[in-house]
């Protein structure tokens, strides 16, 4: 957490977390960033902050939508380190993709809109889990309105570009067009500002699939020139498994997150089950995670890892790094 913020914010920031409905979470975070000191130094928290806005309005907004109109909607619940929409144009190959990267077995055939449902499935990577969600193709003309709140709920999204379509850069940019009037905005990097709160502007990867098709490395070289600087961008096959394994990766170190293990005193740490936090998280954000109760009671902590020496006692506001192991004490 930066520097020098004033109480009421921690105060807004409690009251956030023990929000029970969408509106109580909206008022509370809006009052964090009222008090936000705007600085440089928080430039990240104030877009994170921003964006958390943006994805209540959404929720609210949606959950109002459905009272009125009783449409169709669906929700995926977030599970594993963090949660990806799959999105794309027809025939691009998210559903292959999916079943490659996941246990999931989505129906995967040769003619455009085979998905109708939101599918998830769970990502392995080491060992955590990331959450992917297939939706159904976007083109200029349509997109369903429950898969753009889907997308706007997401910590990130894999755009899917087509290497075996000759077209893949109109057919390309039809996605980002019509998601960007609908406000969501696919992004290599989030904007440092966080810009208009009502842009949903999500962090991106661009998974170019088909890599075993014919003429696939020309088009390639084109998505690489027109996108380069835009998105970080992965050469993958989901037929072949061709840069399958990168992109695992990278999707997971994207999301910003830190895993850390716990261990009971005089017991061997419990590797099986790592909890993952955000960067820059805190001995007092993991006590959190696992109970209110046992946040509200820490008295230290003892870590093994990048962020202490071993087995070194430590305050609840210790900064944690990837593979700490923390074992925490309470009155």
């Amino acid at each position: 957490m930066p520097a020098n913020l004033p109480p009421q914010y921690a105060k807004a920031e409690e009251q956030y977390r023990a929000a029970s409905t969408p509106a109580a979470r909206l008022e509370a975070v809006r009052e964090m960033y009222r008090l936000l000191p705007k600085h440089k130094g928080t430039e990240k928290l104030q877009s994170d902050l921003k964006q958390r806005i943006s994805r209540l309005r959404d929720e609210i907004e949606q959950a109002r939508h459905a009272g009125k109109k009783g449409g169709i909607s669906y929700r995926v619940p977030h599970e594993g380190a963090g949660q990806y929409a799959l999105v794309g144009p027809p025939n691009a190959g998210k559903s292959a993709l999916l079943g490659a990267l996941t246990r999931a077995r989505p129906e995967v055939a040769a003619y455009p809109f085979t998905t109708r449902l939101p599918q998830p499935g769970m990502m392995a990577w080491e060992d955590v889990a990331v959450q992917l969600v297939d939706l159904p193709a976007v083109t200029a003309e349509f997109v369903e309105p429950w898969a753009v709140n889907i997308i706007r709920s997401a910590d990130g999204a894999v755009l899917v570009a087509d290497l075996a379509d000759e077209d893949l850069l109109e057919t390309t940019e039809a996605v980002l067009a019509r998601l960007a009037r609908l406000h969501t905005e696919l992004v290599g990097q989030l904007p440092d500002d966080g810009g208009d709160e009502a842009v949903r502007h999500l962090p991106t990867v661009m998974a170019a699939n088909k890599l075993d098709a014919a003429g696939a490395s020309d088009r390639l070289a084109l998505v690489r020139e027109y996108y380069g600087d835009r998105y970080p961008i992965l050469a993958v096959s989901a037929v072949t498994g061709a840069g399958l394994d990168q992109l695992r990766e990278t999707l997971y170190r994207r999301l910003g997150v830190i895993r850390v293990y716990t261990k009971v005193p005089g017991r061997p740490a419990d590797r099986s089950h790592p909890y993952t936090l955000p960067e820059g998280a805190t001995v007092a954000d993991l006590a959190r995670s696992i109970h209110n109760d046992l946040e509200r009671g820490l008295k230290y902590a003892r870590v093994w890892g990048q962020s202490a020496f071993e087995g070194q006692s430590v305050g609840r506001d210790h900064r944690l790094h990837d593979g700490d192991v923390v074992e925490l004490h309470s009155h």
